[in-house]
């Protein structure tokens, strides 16, 4: 076979799977009062539409208290559940450590489904250089 033809397979090859692998989304939250219920019902509305998405959730300042345990919505209804669920379908949840240090927070005070990054601005640019979609609720 020709080399032209062999690397044209190639490429195909490599760029297969990218193509089926779901959209690449990240979620924004920086108040968990105004955007946090809003927020992870339009992430469930998301994953109901293209279950194939993959979502990672960056929090930082007031949005990080959506991950605390025990926290609820100005109308009472508690994050935790929905954070789980959302979990359990993949979605990734992330707090900035430096949101962490600002405000003397622990990281024992946040539900198991947390996972923790350095800086949540400098996460969000990342995450957009690697193709993600920025959504703000």
């Amino acid at each position: 076979m020709p080399k032209r033809l062999l690397f044209t397979l190639f490429a195909l090859l490599l760029a297969a799977p990218m193509a089926w692998a779901g959209d690449l989304v990240v979620y924004h939250f920086d108040s968990a009062a105004t955007q946090g219920l809003k927020g992870l019902r339009n992430i469930r509305n998301h994953l109901d539409v293209d279950p194939t998405a993959q979502i990672t959730v960056v929090t930082h300042a007031d949005g990080v208290d959506m991950l605390m345990e025990g926290a609820k919505a100005p109308n009472g209804v508690e994050f935790g559940p929905l954070v789980s669920a959302l979990k359990s379908r993949g979605v990734r949840f992330e707090v900035c450590e430096i949101t962490l240090k600002n405000r003397g927070l622990k990281k024992e005070q946040f539900v198991l489904d947390a996972d923790y990054t350095p800086s949540g601005v400098v996460r969000l640019v990342k995450l957009q250089k690697e193709g993600y979609a920025y959504i703000k609720p």
